[in-house]
């Protein structure tokens, strides 16, 4: 499992096999909306079971991630996009939000006595890798890859 602040460039990513990116309202249905569609998208994409691991792992991956949008980078009014990519050997699932200077913390597998602030450590122990990407001075794209 690795994290990785910046794209790196020097890797040229794998030509998706299939590719979907929606918008999303930046509220809770939005988020919830997004993970059901990602998990319905693999399912159909993979044939694999929508109670399968990987299955399951997608909805967790997407929950945290849109979640965290909505709740850390959403501005008023702006939506978040959710996009999936079905690579040669692995799931990808990216979501972009209006707040760049918002970056993800790192993820230290020290406990954590908040009620909350755990979801990063749940993606970083259901994704094979997940990182940040910031293109622009207007959004950054969180991804994780199952």
């Amino acid at each position: 499992m690795t994290y990785h602040q910046l794209a790196d460039e020097a890797k040229p990513p794998l030509a998706p096999v299939r590719q979907l990116t929606l918008r999303f309202s930046g509220t809770r249905r939005g988020a919830r909306l997004a993970r059901r569609l990602a998990v319905q998208q693999f399912t159909e994409w993979t044939g694999l079971p929508y109670d399968s691991d990987p299955a399951r792992a997608v909805a967790l991956v997407t929950a945290e991630l849109a979640s965290n949008a909505v709740r850390h980078g959403s501005l008023p009014g702006r939506d978040f996009r959710l996009a999936v990519l079905l690579l040669p050997d692995r799931f990808r699932v990216e979501v972009t939000d209006t707040r760049p200077e918002r970056l993800p913390p790192p993820v230290t597998p020290e406990p954590v006595d908040e009620a909350s602030g755990r979801g990063l450590l749940l993606v970083q122990a259901h994704a094979d890798s997940w990182g940040c990407t910031i293109r622009d001075t207007y959004t950054k794209t969180v991804w994780a890859e199952v």
